[in-house]
């Protein structure tokens, strides 16, 4: 029987012999299975299967060393020095939040251009994206405010 948290959270347990199992189909998986988990949206948490203990950080850490290992990496050797610079530092937390505020923005842009390609199709082309700019435009600026305002306190 499976295993869930919560009616939405598919629960998946790690064995000390680096196996993933996933309690929902009853059967082992490998890290790439919960990559497409990530992509489809499902939510999900693993556990260590002894202590019980919540380890999906550590494998999604796991998975994106995988992926930065291959031959297209997300991040830059200028980006990744930049993140441990500031582990240990006083901005430590400020710089998380601006990461989280710059991926929320992202993920709202990639939504707006697929709504505003949607309504172009629909629309005058000119239009949507003149739209999507402006909206982009006022998020950036608001996410800087907040952003430089925290730091300069």
């Amino acid at each position: 029987m499976a295993t869930k948290l919560e009616d939405d959270v598919r629960v998946i347990k790690k064995y000390p012999n680096r196996r993933i199992y996933d309690t929902q189909y009853s059967k082992y998986i490998k890290v790439e299975d919960i990559r497409d988990m990530i992509v489809e949206g499902e939510s999900f948490v693993v556990l260590d299967s002894k202590t019980g203990k919540d380890v999906t950080r550590s494998v999604l850490l796991q998975l994106i060393i995988e992926q930065e290992s291959e031959k297209n990496p997300l991040f830059t050797t200028e980006n990744l020095k930049t993140f441990i610079r500031y582990y240990g530092q006083v901005p430590h937390q400020s710089f998380a939040e601006f990461i989280d505020q710059s991926m929320s923005f992202f993920q709202h842009q990639q939504e707006q251009f697929r709504e505003g390609f949607t309504g172009m199709m629909e629309n005058s082309p000119m239009k949507a994206f003149t739209e999507m700019s402006k909206r982009n435009m006022e998020m950036w600026e608001k996410m800087s405010e907040r952003f430089y305002k925290k730091n300069n306190r």
